[in-house]
């Protein structure tokens, strides 16, 4: 073993509102051998999704929360440093659930293997791992494409944000993509090539979205809610369809929020204008698992597509990224470097 410890983050308190540096605590245990059946393994790359903040609340969801004390959940690519299951051998490089720590142990049920040659192996926590799968699913399954349809999104720089519009102008959308701050601006206009790229923290944002979708819109990928939503929501057409992915802007409220209750209106509107709101989990749609490899892969392969990564080094850094990314700090696919 190249070390004698295995760092963890672990969820020292559940938070109130934002996530602090104090909800997190680094420990280090000793290294466990595998066990019949088992894997020793070594993260190299470490994923961070606004998701886990839903794990660190003890409030019913459809996953269960990360207990205190326990281990910060997490998907990760790894390398198998020990064998003593059959299907798995020493050097193979794997993706799974393992958690933010250094040296898991693992049993191999929820294990995949990656191929180094495909694409970068970080690339399986991103464009190629479940923010992929969740753009491509939720887009083609929910939001239902069609050419000359306008498709808006919401944080459409992030690693499904992105997908979704790249994979929506493929399908012969209008794309207009909504991120903050100039830089992602430009990288949507300039690189993605969408159609219409907005900053939602300039003081016209609503007024700009109305005047970039002057046929209102056809499908609005949410991931964020707030300000954004309330912007998007009066331009939505007859039959419009809303996959609901994140509330990014939501998930540190620890109550009601004030204001007016716009329930009535919303829901005036679903029935007047015949609107589809679905909510979903990426393993809703994981039989088409195989599809979303396929079509991605090949689109990465032909450059049809492409994606970014905001890579921090080291796991103690995790927290702290992680803080950010709730704040929208992150500029693409936020991955943690653990190992070389």
């Amino acid at each position: 073993m190249l070390e004698v410890l295995n760092k963890q983050i672990v969820l020292a308190s559940r938070p109130v509102g934002e996530p602090t540096a104090e909800n997190f605590r680094l420990v280090e245990v000793p290294l466990a051998s595998p066990t019949e059946g088992e894997l020793q393994l070594q993260t190299l790359y470490l994923s961070l999704d606004p998701y886990m903040r839903g794990r660190m609340s003890a409030a019913k969801s459809y996953a269960q929360p990360v207990p205190i004390g326990g281990v910060m959940e997490g998907g990760a690519v790894s390398r198998v440093l020990a064998s003593r299951n059959p299907s798995f051998t020493v050097g193979d490089i794997v993706q799974g659930r393992t958690g933010w720590q250094t040296h898991p142990i693992s049993n191999g049920s929820n294990l995949e293997r990656v191929d180094p040659k495909l694409a970068p192996i970080s690339t399986a926590l991103g464009v190629l791992g479940m923010p992929g799968m969740t753009a491509y699913t939720g887009l083609l399954n929910i939001g239902q494409p069609k050419p000359g349809e306008t498709l808006v999104v919401a944080a459409a720089t992030g690693p499904v944000g992105s997908l979704v519009g790249q994979i929506g102008r493929l399908k012969g959308c209008r794309v207009v993509g909504i991120a903050g701050g100039a830089d992602k601006v430009a990288y949507m206009r300039d690189e993605l090539g969408f159609d219409v790229a907005l900053d939602h923290r300039a003081p016209d944002f609503a007024a700009q979205l109305a005047g970039a979708c002057p046929d209102g819109i056809d499908i609005y990928f949410e991931n964020v809610g707030g300000h954004v939503w309330e912007a998007v929501f009066p331009l939505l057409n007859n039959f419009a369809r809303v996959p609901v992915c994140g509330l990014i802007a939501h998930y540190n409220e620890d109550g009601p929020q004030p204001g007016p209750d716009r329930l009535p209106m919303t829901m005036r509107a679903v029935l007047s204008k015949r609107l589809t709101f679905r909510g979903f989990i990426v393993t809703d749609f994981a039989a088409q698992a195989a599809d979303f490899r396929r079509d991605v892969g090949a689109w990465l392969k032909s450059g049809a597509i492409k994606y970014r990564e905001d890579v921090v080094h080291g796991l103690e850094k995790a927290p702290e990224a992680f803080i950010g990314l709730l704040k929208g700090r992150n500029f693409g696919k936020l991955v943690v470097k653990v190992a070389d």
